[in-house]
């Protein structure tokens, strides 16, 4: 690790830290309360770019490392290595210090967000539990939003409509980034367990299915298999199954002229009664009145 430090200036460097005032107004705002950009910039070929908080920040920190190497440490952790095209995020209030390496000194696109929904964003998709390496197509877009978002925070700093669209499109690229990037290779196994049940199910709406020859399908123990669907849906997977049918009956009432009858027995319910209390209990009304509803 390196320790020679330069703080302060880049060459062709670019760097945007919002006023006090607007970080107030941003706070107050209903649309940028929760999350918005209160510092960005990019440092190409930053020699000797040194960085130390031992309180942490009031801010989340996203570093993103285009090219050369640099490297972040957190806590009491070790060193991390931030090699090209990685992303690192530090939360607000962690301790922490990074740098340009010395050999190969990084370039550095980073940005500083403040609000409850980036703490939430950075948990969801496990982005404070270490680097992660964007595909190509995630870096091309990081770097596409950040220059619009600079842009547009250089030029109309004042702007609350600015900002708000600003913050909106950060939502989107963490979001975009979180799906294509985040997850550790378990959360990538439960992914496909979800998937491969899911299939199943779509696969099987004109059907009954049970539990055991879902879970024997997919490669999971029974109970294994509502704990997944528990955590990652909120209900088990049978409700899920019939939630899937009652999706396709909305559609079949919708798009096709179907008695109520025909359109329960295409999903595979042969008692029209049931299937018109299981429809208004999920959907709140009756196949009857949900037919009759304007769409679109």
């Amino acid at each position: 690790m390196e320790m020679t430090r330069k703080p302060e200036g880049f060459e062709a460097e670019k760097l945007f830290i919002l006023p006090e005032y607007m970080q107030t107004e941003l706070s107050r705002s209903e649309l940028t309360r929760d999350l918005f950009v209160s510092d960005i910039g990019f440092f190409p070929h930053a020699k000797h770019h040194y960085r130390e908080r031992p309180e942490g920040s009031s801010s989340h920190i996203f570093i993103f490392c285009s090219e050369g190497e640099g490297w972040i440490e957190t806590g009491h952790s070790q060193a991390i290595t931030l090699h090209p095209n990685h992303l690192a995020v530090i939360p607000a209030a962690t301790p922490h210090r990074y740098g340009a390496s010395a050999h190969a000194p990084w370039s550095i696109y980073w940005f500083h967000l403040q609000g409850d929904h980036a703490a939430a964003f950075i948990r969801m998709y496990a982005m404070n539990a270490g680097p992660v390496h964007l595909p190509a197509f995630a870096q091309s877009e990081f770097k596409d939003v950040f220059n619009k978002c600079y842009v547009l925070l250089s030029d109309k700093t004042y702007s609350l409509p600015i900002h708000t669209h600003v913050s909106q499109s950060i939502r989107q690229l963490i979001s975009s980034i979180g799906i294509s990037a985040g997850g550790t290779a378990k959360d990538k196994k439960r992914e496909q367990y979800l998937e491969t049940s899911i299939r199943y199910m779509t696969d099987r709406l004109e059907e009954s299915i049970r539990l055991p020859d879902l879970a024997k399908h997919t490669g999971l123990s029974q109970q294994h298999l509502i704990l997944l669907f528990n955590e990652e849906t909120g209900i088990p997977p049978i409700e899920y199954f019939l939630r899937l049918k009652i999706q396709k009956a909305t559609q079949l009432l919708s798009l096709t002229g179907l008695s109520i009858k025909e359109v329960a027995a295409s999903i595979g319910i042969a008692d029209p009664y049931y299937f018109s209390r299981l429809f208004k209990k999920m959907t709140g009304s009756s196949p009857s009145t949900y037919r009759s509803i304007p769409k679109g």
